[in-house]
């Protein structure tokens, strides 16, 4: 079996030192349920069929079929997942979750993608840089990790500071409505979500500068290495058969996966 390296050389530093003394078991009765935020795409939201579908629950489901495992996907109010996952109603959070400042809450798998946190605003905003954003008003998700960088005194609470306001919203669907109208100036997001967001949207541009770079990977309760290692396992088998980049690929997320480029450094070794 391959082994992750670099990429994963951030992933479970803190979690395995902090093992919680009650784990959760690895699944129940052949279920694994995955706390998702619905309205998160191209990671987890409801397609035109009215099912749930995204590039997460996707590679959730390929987990799934080589354990013969069913897939129970379950959306949740991303406010509360902390408490989904602590009470056992959810196995993991496996939706576009930032390990990146939250090494110590989670178990982790090794991290899948790596990410950065962007600004959108509409083309005819005068806003070409952050510095643009003193004075003006930006939206961002309730309980995000942009949010978090914003609030942090080691992130970018500095940049937040200069805002008129920093406005929450429950999703981006509210927050895009509310940037059409004009009641804010700009969306604080992920840049995989912008992408998608932007995408299917006119009239929407991401600003050059980042305001940080970071991982995903999916979250587990504190100490429950047992589903954990299950799933490193599985997702490198998923790498090594094509299955992960196929889903990358298909999802516009190719430039920013990097599972694939550790496996192909290891094999490049041998």
């Amino acid at each position: 079996m391959k082994k992750f390296a670099v990429c994963a050389a951030t992933m479970m530093a803190a979690g395995a030192m902090a093992a919680a003394a009650f784990a959760a078991p690895t699944v129940n009765e052949g279920q694994l349920v995955v706390g998702f935020d619905a309205e998160y795409p191209p990671y987890g939201y409801m397609d035109e069929n009215g099912e749930y579908t995204g590039f997460d629950l996707e590679l959730a489901q390929a987990v799934c079929d080589l354990e013969g495992w069913e897939l129970v996907k379950t959306p949740i109010d991303w406010d509360m997942k902390d408490q989904e996952l602590n009470t056992d109603k959810i196995d993991c959070i496996w939706n576009g979750f930032t390990m990146t400042g939250r090494e110590e809450e989670y178990t982790w798998s090794v991290p899948y993608v790596d990410n950065s946190q962007v600004i959108v605003v509409s083309e005819a905003s005068a806003i070409t840089d952050l510095a643009g954003l003193a004075g003006k008003v930006v939206g961002v998700q309730a309980d995000s990790a942009a949010l978090a960088l914003l609030e942090d005194e080691e992130g970018q609470k500095e940049l937040a500071d200069t805002f008129a306001m920093l406005q929450q919203f429950k999703d981006y669907n509210t927050g895009f409505a509310e940037l059409e109208m004009g009641s804010i100036d700009a969306l604080a997001m992920d840049v995989g979500v912008a992408q998608y967001q932007i995408k299917g949207r006119e009239g929407y541009v991401i600003l050059d500068e980042t305001l940080n770079a970071e991982q995903y990977a999916v979250g587990f309760k504190l100490g429950n290495e047992e589903l954990c290692d299950i799933i490193n396992e599985d997702l490198a088998i998923l790498v090594a058969d094509g299955t992960f980049d196929e889903l990358a690929e298909k999802y516009e997320l190719s430039d920013m996966v990097c599972l694939n480029v550790e496996v192909e450094e290891e094999a490049a070794t041998e």
